[in-house]
C-alpha cells in the first residue's frame, strides 16, 4: 500500500549532496562527462571505506536510447558496468560504478525504443541502503521530511527540497544491493554527506548530514 505523509514546514530538506573523493580533479573530469556534475558536490577523503557503500545514485530518464547514452558516457569515462543495460520487468535500465566507487543506476520505465537519445534527465533519487525502513522513515518524518510513497517495509520516498535536484528514499539494504548487482557486505564510511537545512545529524544507518545553506532559487 503507498502512503502520503505531510509534516511541518519548519522539517528539514535535502539541500546538497557531497560524494567524498580521493581525487577531486580527477572525480570532477569524470562526472563532467557522465553529464550528472550539476547534481552532486564533491570533497576530498581519503576514509576508509571497503566493499558496498550503502547507496546508490539513480537517474531517470525518458527513454532506452538516453540510457544507454549516459552508460555509454560514464564507461567512455572510466566507469565499470555492473549490470548492462537491459529489459526488465518495470522498463529498461543499466549499472555502473563510478571510478571513486560511487555506483549510478540509469533506467527508464518505457521498454521500447521511441526516439533518439537525449542528454536530460527527469529525475535523481538518492537511494540509501538501511537495515529498517520503517525505522529509518519514522527517524526523518521526525526531522521533518515529507514522505511521498511508502511501500510498508521495503521502501520509502521523500519530497524533493525546494533547491536540491535530488530525492531522497529508502531501500532495504540487502534489497538494493541485489538491484545494483553487488555483495552487501560492506564497512566504513559511506562516503557520502548530506547537507540539510535543519542542522547537523547522523541517522540510524551512519549516514551523515551537515547544516547547509539553501542554493539561491534560479530568477524566473
Amino acid at each position: 500500500m503507498v502512503m502520503a505523509t505531510t509534516t511541518s514546514a519548519a522539517g528539514t530538506s535535502l539541500a546538497s549532496v557531497t560524494l567524498e573523493v580521493a581525487d577531486p580533479a580527477a572525480a570532477r573530469r569524470f562526472y563532467g562527462a557522465f553529464g550528472v556534475d550539476t547534481y552532486i558536490r564533491l570533497r576530498a577523503s581519503e576514509a576508509p571505506s571497503t566493499g558496498f557503500r550503502g547507496f546508490t545514485l539513480a537517474l531517470t530518464v525518458s527513454r532506452p536510447a538516453t540510457v544507454d547514452g549516459y552508460v555509454g558516457a560514464a564507461v567512455d569515462a572510466g566507469a565499470t558496468v555492473l549490470k548492462p543495460a537491459a529489459k526488465s520487468l518495470w522498463g529498461y535500465g543499466g549499472v555502473v560504478r563510478a571510478p571513486d566507487g560511487t555506483i549510478w543506476k540509469i533506467a527508464t520505465s518505457a521498454k521500447k525504443a521511441t526516439g533518439p537519445a537525449a542528454r536530460e534527465i527527469d529525475e535523481v533519487v538518492l537511494l540509501l541502503g538501511v537495515e529498517d525502513v520503517k525505522a529509518a522513515r519514522q527517524f526523518y518524518v521526525g526531522r521533518g521530511l515529507t514522505v511521498t510513497k511508502s511501500f510498508g517495509g521495503k521502501y520509502a520516498e521523500f519530497a524533493a527540497g525546494r533547491y536540491s535536484p535530488v530525492k531522497p528514499a529508502l531501500y532495504k539494504r540487502r534489497g538494493l544491493a541485489r538491484d545494483l548487482g553487488v555483495p552487501a557486505d560492506g564497512t566504513g564510511s559511506h562516503r557520502i554527506v548530506l547537507g540539510g537545512t535543519a542542522g547537523a545529524f547522523t541517522d540510524p544507518d551512519g549516514f551523515v548530514w551537515e547544516a547547509a545553506a539553501p542554493l539561491a532559487p534560479t530568477p524566473s
